[in-house]
């Protein structure tokens, strides 16, 4: 069974559109969602979380339709803004958000309001930015859900506190198995922990595979700009000229082109991937 599985969705607003997406979010891995701003992440987020209607299609959470109040709760959502509680403290804002939840765990909000050193009596509004994403993550996780969103959630944090937060991540997938759906365009996030990647781009799917998928499919491809001729042009997802010559995102098996003289091969990450593919479609 699917975790989130999207059929042939669209979205039209006045110089934007979504239309006939599709895309399944794998049940037990972390599912990286990726795209540059203005892509149509937080769109297709707020479609699965039932605040925004798609204008056809239909989205599943773990079978069942997305709309349907048991589903919701196996869902907990991590975002970087607490707005509907900045005027409470912790405590306030749990006894709010505790009741809705059936499955909620008093013991394991003890355990990581104590893990993320949150103070339970000061107002949210004077936290910092990981304070915020901290508590975000505490009343994400306390209901224990089969099933965690999250939207932007290192957007904007020291590097210090990203990794932290991704350790945690890790951690948490090791010992209880969720399925974690996580949109950024901090794609190095992704490179450390992601089982699959869903990349979309002006609202359409670029492609979904398995990060080892990508890291056998994708290379970057570096020569002299005289050695770029039309059909070698062809056979990228995108290039650029630089200092030293051009750079090219190559798709496909590279064993032809590593055996060509003065061509340097190597992995692509998901920026490169990502900042290829947007390019040559900018372009």
């Amino acid at each position: 069974m699917d975790g989130i599985r999207v059929e042939n969705i669209s979205k039209r607003w006045k110089g934007f559109k979504i239309e006939n997406l599709n895309f399944t979010v794998p049940q037990g891995y972390i599912t990286g969602f990726i795209g540059p701003n203005g892509s149509g992440k937080s769109t297709v987020i707020r479609m699965i979380m039932g605040v925004t209607k798609p204008d056809e299609g239909e989205i599943r959470i773990f079978g069942k339709p997305n709309d349907d109040i048991r589903q919701k709760r196996k869902i907990g959502f991590v975002y970087d803004t607490l707005f509907l509680y900045e005027e409470f403290n912790i405590k306030k804002a749990k006894a709010l958000i505790a009741p809705l939840y059936p499955d909620w765990d008093e013991g394991l909000y003890q355990k990581y309001l104590h893990e993320f050193e949150l103070p339970e009596r000061k107002k949210i509004k004077k936290f910092s930015q990981g304070m915020k994403m901290k508590t975000s993550l505490l009343f994400a996780l306390s209901h224990r859900p089969e099933l965690i969103i999250m939207d932007e959630p290192t957007s904007g944090l020291d590097p210090v506190f990203r990794r932290e937060l991704l350790e945690e991540l890790q951690e948490f997938m090791v010992n209880e198995r969720q399925t974690i759906f996580f949109s950024t365009h901090i794609t190095q996030d992704l490179d450390q922990i992601a089982d699959y990647i869903i990349f979309i781009n002006r609202g359409k799917l670029q492609f979904q595979k398995s990060m080892e998928e990508i890291r056998e499919q994708f290379f970057l491809v570096k020569g002299p700009m005289e050695q770029l001729d039309n059909d070698l042009k062809n056979l990228f997802a995108g290039w650029k000229k630089t200092s030293g010559g051009f750079t090219g995102l190559y798709a496909g098996d590279p064993s032809f082109i590593m055996g060509l003289k003065d061509f340097l091969v190597e992995p692509a990450t998901l920026e490169d991937i990502m900042y290829f593919m947007t390019r040559k479609e900018n372009e």
